[in-house]
């Protein structure tokens, strides 16, 4: 698992715009969030854009993306090249998007997909303390749901058929590789089994993308499975 943010591929194809939507909105919403992620991926544009401009399209062979990745590890880039100060976007991990005081507010990639606040979006229960709303239900491979866990709640244990990414918009969750709070991204695969588990203070609201099947794993686990497929 990364700790905290994207993997550097996942950065790389949002950078060269090769993501998926369901992925492209979690990653532009944690760079909301996340001045150094936010840098990296400027970095992987401006040099991609530089790439681009010294290669015409006849020169561009297998081994341009090697230099491009070459480069951005060493830190090359036009020196008028700035990031996006902290207030203008986000503070360090857990901060808060300019004008968005309060710990609820949606960073604004994700708004116009929910009708601008949590306020308006409709919740559907699974479980006593565990709700879901999904989004961009159009994309086939891919699910795409806002995640609302009470104070304490638990995720059944699970795996994954393929990846997950979950995005911490409002408090925070625990599992078996770490702690996550507002702005953090936890990605799991199908080598993963977890349980995550929203923090004792507060309820956790996430965004969480897979792009296959969840498998559960607990004692309730074959049940719920065979739910799911209905």
């Amino acid at each position: 698992m990364t700790e905290h943010h994207p993997d550097h591929e996942t950065l790389l194809d949002y950078a060269a715009g090769h993501s998926r939507e369901p992925v492209a909105l979690l990653v532009a919403t944690h760079l909301a969030l996340c001045p150094q992620c936010r840098r990296e991926v400027a970095a992987m544009e401006e040099v991609g854009g530089v790439v681009l401009e010294e290669n015409e399209p006849s020169n561009v062979d297998e081994h341009s993306l090697d230099a491009v990745l070459a480069r951005i590890e060493r830190g090359d880039r036009p020196e008028s090249t700035q990031a996006p100060a902290a207030g203008e976007q986000g503070g360090e991990r857990g901060g808060e998007p300019s004008g968005e005081p309060e710990a609820s507010a949606i960073p604004r990639p994700l708004r116009d997909y929910i009708g601008g606040s949590l306020d308006r979006v409709h919740w559907k229960r699974l479980s006593g303390k565990v709700a879901e709303a999904r989004l961009l239900d159009r994309h086939s491979g891919f699910e795409t749901r806002l995640m609302r866990i009470g104070a304490g709640g638990r995720i059944p244990v699970h795996t994954h058929e393929g990846r997950e990414f979950t995005l911490v918009l409002k408090g925070g969750f625990t599992d078996e590789f770490g702690h996550y709070v507002r702005g953090d991204v936890a990605k799991a695969d199908s080598d993963m089994t977890h349980q995550p588990v929203a923090d004792a203070d507060g309820e956790c609201i996430c965004l969480a993308v897979t792009d296959a099947p969840l498998r559960f794993t607990g004692p309730m686990g074959k049940l719920i499975n065979i739910i799911n497929r209905f």
